[in-house]
């Protein structure tokens, strides 16, 4: 079974879900000027399963997602598109942003 870090980060009162493949936690990679940081500290929570994935962006206001595996899980449930991707050293970066009501 493919399995996933999930951390759970709430910053002023918002939900931030930060999902990463569970064999690139702790790896760095770098294209050019960009460097993509999967950090143990950012990412590193639990293991989970794609179900668990996909409930907590579900219930998060914005998930930052990391790894190739996960984002073309994501794709094929039309949560991502993987075109918009940042793509660094073959591996994949997006952010899911959920409208926000001002003032909520």
């Amino acid at each position: 079974m493919s399995l996933y870090f999930l951390k759970v980060h709430n910053v002023e009162g918002k939900k931030i879900v930060a999902v990463c493949d569970e064999e690139i936690l702790g790896n760095v990679y770098r294209e050019g000027d960009v460097v993509l940081d999967v950090s143990p500290v950012f990412y590193g929570g639990k293991r989970v399963d794609l179900e668990e994935v996909v409930k907590a962006i579900e219930e998060a206001d914005m998930a930052i997602i990391t790894g190739k595996r996960i984002v073309k899980e994501l794709e094929k449930r039309g949560l991502v598109l993987s075109e918009f991707a940042l793509k660094v050293q073959d591996q994949l970066h997006i952010h899911i942003i959920k409208e926000l009501e001002e003032g909520t």
